[in-house]
């Protein structure tokens, strides 16, 4: 099969299309024909190898420390159709659309990827008929990351929300998942994805471009911040007094600033 072989740390062109063997599944795998597979930012990363302190040398030690040993291709999110599943699969089926995370086993930039129906090594799920592969490949990393930040602050109905870079994936299904428990969500981006996050359901939008919402003296109940780019002084200057801050994409100081806080 062909396959994007990630060949070292660099660039993109690091990555070059090359015959690998086709995958066989395990008992608990499934053989996913991919149809469409996305770039995260988590894959760009690993390709140059650029992640913060606290994650280089062990990412170097999982991955390979000189060049790419752990695995051979990239790719954290795939849809596609099950070809074939191993004799203890019970979830899905051949003919099945499915679409899903490879988690840090990585393997979707391939026309194959064998994974597990359970969540070991990513997480799979039966693709809704509605939707296209492209569409699908697109949600499952933003969606699950924004899930498990929101699910943590623990929304109640009625509770107001901001998300600080929710025009990205992990905002946007932050924006809609906020909605779901109820919340009235603030939306901050820049002032060209304002229009689709109003239609995604934000009650409120904010051109961080043109405004600070953290002078605005304004406060709300949940800030998630996906960018990690707001000031922890700031962020907690915008909580309202019992509020939830989290941060996605941490920084140092922020990671000690919040364990001190906490």
């Amino acid at each position: 099969m062909r396959a994007m072989v990630w060949t070292g740390y660099g660039p993109p062109e690091v990555l070059k299309l090359q015959e690998v063997d086709k995958p066989v599944p395990q008992d608990n795998e499934v053989l996913i024909k991919v149809c469409a597979a996305t770039v995260t930012a988590g894959d760009c990363e690993a390709r140059r190898m650029e992640f913060p302190m606290f994650l280089s040398i062990p990412m170097r030690i999982y991955l390979g420390l000189r060049k790419p040993r752990k695995t051979i291709m990239l790719g954290q999110e795939l849809a596609g159709e099950v070809e074939a599943v191993g004799s203890g699969v019970t979830r899905f089926k051949p003919g099945d659309r499915i679409f899903g995370t490879t988690g840090f086993r990585f393997g979707a930039y391939a026309e194959y990827c064998c994974l597990s129906e359970e969540s070991g090594d990513g997480v799979l799920a039966t693709m809704p008929a509605n939707i296209t592969c492209d569409e699908a490949a697109a949600v499952p990393t933003g969606g699950l990351e924004a899930l498990h930040f929101l699910r943590q602050a623990a929304i109640k109905p009625g509770e107001t929300v901001l998300i600080n870079g929710a025009g990205g994936s992990i905002g946007t299904a932050g924006v809609q998942i906020a909605r779901y428990y109820g919340a009235k969500v603030t939306a901050v981006d820049s002032a060209e994805k304002l229009a689709m996050l109003r239609e995604l359901g934000a009650a409120h939008v904010v051109d961080y471009r043109t405004e600070d919402f953290t002078r605005s003296g304004k406060t709300w109940d949940v800030i998630l911040d996906v960018v990690g780019s707001g000031s922890f002084s700031g962020l907690m200057r915008a909580l309202a007094p019992g509020g939830r801050l989290l941060i996605a994409n941490p920084r140092i100081r922020s990671m000690i600033r919040g364990k001190w806080t906490s």
